[in-house]
């Protein structure tokens, strides 16, 4: 099962239209949505399950059923994607188009872009493509979208040094 996840607080029709209009295209059923919100204008998908939110309990047993995760640029999905060793594929919502205050998850998916584990959809144009990459079995370990550097369960030391030297100067 392919999860899409777009967070609680917004709307992000852009990224709800893609996974619908992809899997229409390739004629899979077996995405579950959690959308938010779409509003009285909002889109609501025609080729997949969804529902508004779902309690922790929920989300966190779809997550664990799905063999993929489609995403908004979140830190948090990003994380546990990583941490659960699931094949991830984020598009940024950006603020230009009302979808986030600012362009942060820009900047997010930009980072992330070259990162095993994670494929990134800067826009719907792309979505289709890397939606394919993050299905195919071929992934190696050396592409981006690759499953298998997982992340540690601590911080990079690089990191946790920067800090120390930060509150000890």
């Amino acid at each position: 099962m392919i999860f899409l996840t777009v967070g609680t607080q917004l709307p992000f029709d852009r990224l709800v239209r893609a996974v619908d209009e992809w899997a229409a295209s390739r004629g899979r059923r077996d995405i579950f949505g959690q959308i938010s919100d779409p509003g009285a204008e909002g889109y609501r998908p025609k080729n997949f399950d969804w529902v508004e939110d779902l309690s922790p309990a929920e989300f966190e047993a779809r997550f664990q059923e799905a063999s993929h995760i489609v995403s908004h640029a979140g830190m948090g999905t990003i994380i546990s994607a990583l941490g659960a060793e699931k094949p991830l594929l984020i598009m940024p919502r950006r603020a230009h188009l009302g979808e986030q205050r600012n362009d942060h998850q820009q900047a997010t998916a930009e980072r992330f872009r070259t990162r095993p584990g994670i494929l990134t959809a800067l826009d719907e144009g792309e979505f289709p493509e890397k939606m394919d990459l993050l299905l195919a079995d071929t992934l190696s370990a050396e592409q981006p979208g690759s499953t298998r550097t997982p992340i540690g369960r601590f911080a990079d030391r690089r990191l946790t040094d920067r800090i120390r030297s930060m509150i000890l100067d």
